[in-house]
């Protein structure tokens, strides 16, 4: 089962992910900002308050995204400060 195991927000929204199978990912979380549940996350300021919380990364008022989702449909970045 894939986790993320750490996290760290971009200010063009999007996220770089590590998981546990040592992989490092971007995703780009803008295509979401246009559904209601994640419409906090519009504000940045919030968007950096992501934290990891049961394998996955979630928001304070526990907006989620399946780790699955972040592994699938995240890119393998050039460069990330991620460790």
């Amino acid at each position: 089962m894939i986790k993320v195991v750490a996290v760290k927000a971009n200010d063009d929204y999007t996220l770089d992910l590590k998981f546990n199978d040592g992989s490092v990912k971007r995703f780009d979380v803008k295509p979401y900002l246009k559904y209601e549940v994640f419409k906090e996350l519009n504000d940045l300021s919030y968007f950096r308050q992501v934290n990891l919380a049961f394998g996955t990364v979630q928001w304070p008022d526990q907006q989620d995204i399946s780790p699955d989702t972040l592994f699938l449909e995240g890119h393998t970045p050039e460069h990330s400060s991620i460790q």
